[in-house]
């Protein structure tokens, strides 16, 4: 699922404040984390973009037809979609 970069900057604005209000973090320089946080999520959304495109071709290489939205489906949709983010793993930049 892509986000918006409206949304993107709007969770980590939030994400942000968060920490800083709550004095879980300093942040001396609000526009430079702003723009790592952003960058940040933008990583995690394509990575789970990656995932889902690669379960979703493992389950349509199953060779019997199984229909989306039905339990066996959303069974192994999770199943391959934690297998891809597992294989890859955090990135870190």
């Amino acid at each position: 699922m892509k986000l918006s970069e409206a949304r993107t900057l709007y969770l980590a604005r939030e994400s942000l404040a968060k920490l800083r209000d709550e004095g879980l973090a300093e942040i001396p320089n609000f526009s430079v984390a702003l723009r790592h946080a952003r960058e940040i999520i933008d990583g995690w959304s394509e990575q789970g973009d990656a995932a889902d495109l690669a379960a979703r071709r493992k389950i349509e290489s199953i060779k019997r037809n199984i229909v989306e939205g039905s339990p066996e489906w959303n069974i192994l949709y999770r199943r391959y979609r934690e297998e891809e983010l597992r294989k890859k793993g955090p990135q870190r930049r």
